[in-house]
């Protein structure tokens, strides 16, 4: 059975492994990843883009920016998440935005009949 001194020997020994196969491996990685960087035309800002798309799509132009950049630049910037006004209102005090599926309390009250004009909030 193994004591401590000797695995940690062993840690040590594979620590200095590992990191003598990462120095030879970097190299030949870069290499690789600046020829597939040339093959599609990308550029080091390509990579720097924070977007939260995929980026420009496939067969696009290289330098081109992405179609969620362009869209982005022209139009109104909207907060993700943002609050937005109750549209409908339930006998309980729920609120629905109108937004996104149908809540469950506003389901199961047109299912007995009533519209959802019902609970419309009144501006």
């Amino acid at each position: 059975m193994s004591n401590l001194i000797d695995i940690q020997g062993k840690i040590e020994q594979l620590q200095k492994q590992a990191s003598e196969i990462r120095n030879k491996e970097f190299d030949k990685t870069v290499q690789d990843i600046r020829a597939t960087m040339q093959a599609f035309g990308i550029t080091a800002k390509d990579l720097q883009a924070t977007g939260k798309g995929r980026g420009a799509k496939r067969g696009a132009k290289p330098g081109t920016k992405p179609a969620i950049k362009r869209a982005a630049a022209g139009g109104a910037k909207q907060k993700s998440g943002a609050v937005v006004a109750a549209k409908y209102r339930g006998p309980n005090g729920e609120t629905w935005s109108g937004r996104g599926l149908s809540p469950r309390w506003l389901t199961a009250l047109v299912a007995e009949g009533k519209t959802r004009e019902d609970f419309a909030v009144k501006v």
